[in-house]
């Protein structure tokens, strides 16, 4: 009989593991953005919203009324994805420009037309990103990683950790690529990522954390390196003057 039982809980395994998968990626992604905020006559601004967690942030912002710019280095493929949101969320009033955060021309070149554009900017997403890449340099010289993640994106009210996702991050690794495979079925959907960044773009009252860094929209833990200031004053000052900005 306990022969018989052991072929019979490996043909059954695949199984309970696809019935017990919504649940176990529940438990991982306990964050959800709760704000049923409104968003008519907002002006919003997503980075890299052409695919992952920035398509399903600029999806969710859009859904609730919001005007949103999807800042994107490929625009062909933000055109499509603006047609997909307006099709899907019924708000015609999504918008792609052209954003390439590896070349400060480009990004100073976004910022010009949209103050032509627009008056004002409620929201701002920095999502767009970049990990493991092949050793490169941006148009500015500087290596891609702090070039883009850094220096490109600029300093955020809020630093947001999304969570282990399933996203185009992680293209440049056949490695990582696996391992996100191996273990897709744990790994949190954009949808599910995007709810950290929505929440500190929607939930009022959160002006007393500025600063802070947010997981599963929840103010998280951070070494004491990064919370010290001196380090941060230092960091502002190198940035601005890597840029060419004028240091305050």
């Amino acid at each position: 009989m306990v022969e018989l039982l052991f072929p019979l809980l490996l043909l059954l395994l695949p199984f309970l593991l696809y019935m017990a998968v919504p649940q176990i990626r529940k438990m991982l992604s306990s964050g959800v953005c709760t704000s049923t905020a409104q968003l008519p006559g907002k002006v919003v601004v997503v980075t890299g919203a052409n695919t992952g967690i920035g398509k399903e942030t600029a999806k969710e912002l859009a859904q609730r009324g919001a005007r949103v710019y999807l800042a994107c280095r490929d625009v062909e493929k933000g055109e499509l994805v603006a047609k997909e949101i307006q099709t899907t969320t019924g708000n015609q009033q999504v918008f792609v420009r052209k954003l390439d955060l590896s070349d400060t021309k480009s990004i100073r070149a976004f910022a010009k037309g949209f103050l032509a554009e627009e008056k004002h900017l409620h929201i701002l997403i920095n999502n767009a990103g970049v990990m493991m890449c092949p050793y490169s340099k941006t148009a500015d010289g500087f290596e891609m990683h702090i070039g883009v993640n850094h220096l490109g994106s600029g300093v955020t009210t809020y630093s947001v950790h999304p969570g282990t996702v399933q996203s185009e991050l992680v293209r440049h690794s056949s490695f990582m690529r696996w391992i996100w495979w191996l273990f897709s079925f744990f790994i949190k959907t954009p949808q599910q990522g995007a709810q950290t960044s929505l929440h500190c773009a929607l939930t009022e009252g959160l002006e007393i954390l500025s600063g802070n860094h947010f997981s599963d929209c929840h103010v998280a833990w951070v070494s004491a390196q990064a919370r010290n200031e001196t380090i941060a004053r230092r960091l502002w000052d190198v940035s601005c003057d890597l840029l060419g900005l004028p240091i305050d």
